[in-house]
């Protein structure tokens, strides 16, 4: 798979733009501010219909304007492929792939598999559990419909418990069998959500493990930890356990919704002990693992999007980086960088075709 052809209407700063593309490997080059990203974040869009790092759709149309629009032709299978994403204020957002609107764009997740890696992904490290557990749901849902359908449906469930929960607690009343309802649901659907979890890190850790290898030289040794209420108890018995404290907090505190990943550098977690390029390398390599991971589930290579990875990289780690991505394993690769000087040589130093776009 690759993208040939990208077109932005009123996307962010960005009024009309069109772009031509390499099979290999494309950069994006120029001062911050001037919608290096803005672009990655388009091609973001056609794959998973939402931004990577603006998650309210309408602040994504330019200032001044009505709607945006972002245009992709691509080339899949060997097929050609249209695919427009459009938002006009006041109106719901439309996607169509070849002419044709989604009814449901869960539908459209992982036809165009993709990964990107960005400063923005700090936030796994620095945020709460919600954050790395998206990153986890993100992973397997490109891939398995049947637990991204699982996923809308316990946190449509879980919406219902807490609302019955405050409900309950705004008329001083309770009703266990009312509530039994929602506890049968949560528990049939977070079993199964933790059990493809937990499959997916068995396999996913060791090439996490592999990729931060490569990327370091073999100097440190890191690790994930899958940390789930799960491991010792059933769903059914948490929600039983946790319902008085239930009760008096109005929410549910128990379940898959609660799990996490721990992030280690050596015997400590990365977050407090490792430096700005390890946590960098650390990040990287994770997204490299979610790569690898998607390519062996699906018959498409991913397009990689590489937003401003090279700062706060040692040379070192970036020779080892470029080398890495510069495999014949990796497809079409979209980078940005404030210093065409260094990403030309960069480039250069390997053998691929490659395009750079000045903004």
């Amino acid at each position: 798979m690759y993208l040939q052809r990208i077109s932005l209407l009123n996307f962010k700063n960005i009024q009309s733009q069109s772009f031509d593309f390499q099979r290999k490997i494309n950069c994006f080059v120029g001062d911050n501010g001037v919608g290096k990203t803005n672009i990655l974040d388009a091609i973001y869009y056609l794959s998973f219909t939402k931004s990577y790092f603006n998650s309210v759709a309408i602040q994504n149309i330019r200032h001044g304007e009505g709607f945006f629009m972002v245009e992709g032709d691509y080339l899949l299978n060997d097929r050609n492929e249209k695919i427009v994403c459009s938002l006009k204020k006041g109106q719901k957002k439309v996607l169509k792939r070849n002419g044709k609107s989604y009814e449901k764009f869960s539908e459209h997740i992982g036809q165009l598999p993709l990964v990107i890696i960005s400063p923005a992904d700090r936030d796994l490290v620095t945020d709460g559990s919600d954050t790395r557990r998206k990153f986890i749901d993100g992973v397997i849902s490109q891939q398995n419909k049947g637990y991204l359908k699982d996923l809308l449906s316990y946190n449509k469930v879980l919406s219902q418990r807490n609302a019955l929960l405050k409900y309950f607690a705004a008329n001083r009343t309770f009703d266990a069998l009312n509530l039994s309802v929602y506890d049968e649901q949560l528990s049939e659907y977070g079993s199964r959500i933790y059990e493809v979890r937990k499959t997916f890190l068995e396999d996913f850790i060791p090439i996490f493990n592999e990729k931060y290898q490569i990327i370091s030289g073999d100097k440190e040794r890191v690790n994930l930890l899958y940390k789930s209420q799960l491991h010792d108890n059933s769903v059914l018995s948490l929600l039983k356990d946790s319902l008085a404290k239930d009760k008096v907090i109005q929410y549910t505190t128990s379940g898959v919704h609660k799990d996490d990943l721990s992030f280690k550098i050596g015997d400590y977690s990365i977050k407090k002990f490792g430096s700005q390029g390890q946590q960098k390398s650390f990040l990287i390599a994770l997204k490299l693992a979610q790569f690898e991971f998607i390519k062996r589930q699906s018959s498409v290579t991913p397009i990689l999007l590489l937003d401003d990875i090279f700062d706060k990289l040692d040379e070192n780690r970036v020779s080892q980086l470029i080398d890495l991505v510069n495999n014949d394993e990796f497809g079409q690769i979209f980078i940005t960088d404030t210093h065409s000087e260094r990403t030309e040589s960069i480039l250069k130093s390997g053998n691929k075709e490659y395009q750079i776009f000045k903004l």
